[in-house]
C-alpha cells in the first residue's frame, strides 16, 4: 500500500482554532475487501460560523407535537433514530430541533423519549468532536428527564480509535500492509477532530455497543451480516467488540474495522434473506441501519468512489421486502441528515 504522505503529528496542548476544512490527504489504495464510503465529498456549510445558540428559534422547523406529548410504551416515550452525522453539527442540531428533541439552546427537550444514534459521528464534516460532545451531553440530560439518548459503534468510530491508538503502525490487510492513519486520512479524517480528541472521547467511543434491539427494530450501523461472525446474540456481539478494543491489538482492531465497513448485504435479490439471518440470530422484525448512503442504495448517484451527482433524499429508505430501513441520508454529499421516529408512519 503506498504511503499517505508524512504522518499527522498531534499537539500535546489544547488546540487553537483549527480550520474547518483541513487540506485533504493524498490518495492511497485500500486493501482488498475494504468498502469505503464516497471519498473527496464536499463539505456543506463549511463557511458557517454561527452556532445553534446564536440562531433564533424560528429557524427550526415546527413539529405537530412534541415527543413527550405522544403515547409512551411501558412508561417510556417514543423511539427516534439518527443516521450518520459525520461531523455536521449544525445540520444535526437543526434535525433534532425539527423533531422537538432539543430546544433552541441545544438542550434535551423531549422528556422520556428514546433516541438512538446509529454511529459515524466524525470524519468529513467540520465538527466531529462537537457532535460527540453533544451526544454525550444529551445522554446525561435525557437520563435526568426520564428518557435516554444512546449511540451505536460505527466503522468511523473504529477508524478514529485506530488512528489515535496505532497511527502508522502496519497492519495486515489481506493485500499487504496498511495503517489506520492512512485509512483515516483517506476517509475524511479531520485534523481539527484529532487535535481536540481527549481521553473521555476515546473511552466513550470504545464502550459503544454494536447491536441493539428496540421495539422490534434491530439497530446496527452497517448493512452487513459480518456481525454474525462476532456472536450469536446481541450480548455476545457487544461483548466481543468490547473485548477486541480492550486488548488493543492493531491487527485485531483492523479486522473488526474492515468487516464493519462492508455494505450492501441487503440491497440485491438475496437481501431479504440476509436481513432474516440477522433477525433470526438477534431478534426484531426489521433491521435499521446507517452506513450506506441512500442514494447509493437506490442507484441514483455514482459509485462508492464518489462519482456522479448527489440525489435528493426525503426520508428513510425501506427495502429488502420491507425488512430493512436505511437511515444514512447522505449529508456528506449535500443530502439530508435523517432523524426519524419509529415505527415509520404509513
Amino acid at each position: 500500500m503506498p504511503p499517505a504522505g508524512p504522518p499527522v503529528h498531534l499537539p500535546a496542548g489544547p488546540p487553537t482554532a483549527p480550520p474547518l476544512v483541513p487540506t485533504p490527504a493524498a490518495p492511497v489504495e485500500l486493501p482488498e475487501g475494504y468498502s469505503p464510503t464516497a471519498r473527496d465529498l464536499p463539505v456543506i456549510g463549511a463557511g458557517r460560523t454561527d452556532t445553534l445558540i446564536d440562531r433564533p428559534a424560528a429557524d427550526f422547523l415546527p413539529a405537530a407535537e412534541t415527543a413527550a406529548d405522544q403515547d409512551t410504551p411501558e412508561g417510556m416515550g417514543p423511539l427516534y433514530v439518527v443516521g450518520d452525522v459525520h461531523g455536521y453539527y449544525d445540520e444535526l442540531c437543526e434535525a433534532l430541533a425539527a423533531e422537538r428533541l432539543i430546544d433552541a439552546d441545544g438542550h434535551w427537550a423531549a422528556g422520556n423519549a428514546r433516541l438512538w444514534f446509529l454511529g459515524d459521528f466524525t470524519d468529513r464534516g467540520p465538527d466531529g468532536i462537537g457532535v460527540i460532545d453533544l451526544v454525550m451531553q444529551l445522554s446525561a440530560e435525557a437520563a435526568a428527564a426520564g428518557g435516554y439518548c444512546k449511540a451505536l459503534m460505527g466503522n468511523h468510530e473504529l477508524l478514529l480509535l485506530g488512528a489515535k491508538r496505532f497511527g502508522d503502525t502496519p497492519v495486515q490487510s489481506g493485500a499487504g500492509t496498511a495503517s489506520f492513519q492512512a485509512a483515516w486520512l483517506l476517509n475524511g479524517g479531520q485534523k481539527s477532530d484529532m487535535d481536540r480528541l481527549e481521553d473521555h472521547h476515546l473511552q466513550w467511543m470504545a464502550r459503544l455497543d454494536a447491536v441493539m434491539e428496540e421495539d422490534g427494530h434491530l439497530l446496527v450501523h452497517s448493512d452487513t451480516t459480518a456481525y454474525l461472525e462476532y456472536g450469536d446474540s446481541i450480548e455476545a456481539v457487544n461483548d466481543t467488540v468490547h473485548d477486541v478494543l480492550t486488548r488493543s491489538d492493531a491487527d485485531e482492531v483492523w479486522e473488526l474495522f474492515r468487516k464493519f465497513t462492508k455494505r450492501f448485504a441487503f440491497r440485491d435479490e438475496d437481501g431479504s434473506q440476509a436481513v432474516r439471518e440477522l433477525l433470526h440470530a438477534y431478534g426484531g422484525e426489521r433491521v435499521v441501519h446507517g452506513h450506506s448512503p441512500i442514494p447509493y442504495l437506490l442507484g441514483e448517484v455514482g459509485t462508492e468512489d464518489g462519482e456522479g451527482e448527489s440525489a435528493a433524499v426525503d426520508g428513510p429508505h425501506v427495502y429488502a421486502d420491507g425488512l430493512a430501513i436505511a437511515m444514512d441520508g447522505g449529508v456528506t454529499m449535500a443530502g439530508k441528515l435523517l432523524v426519524c421516529q419509529l415505527p415509520l408512519a404509513g
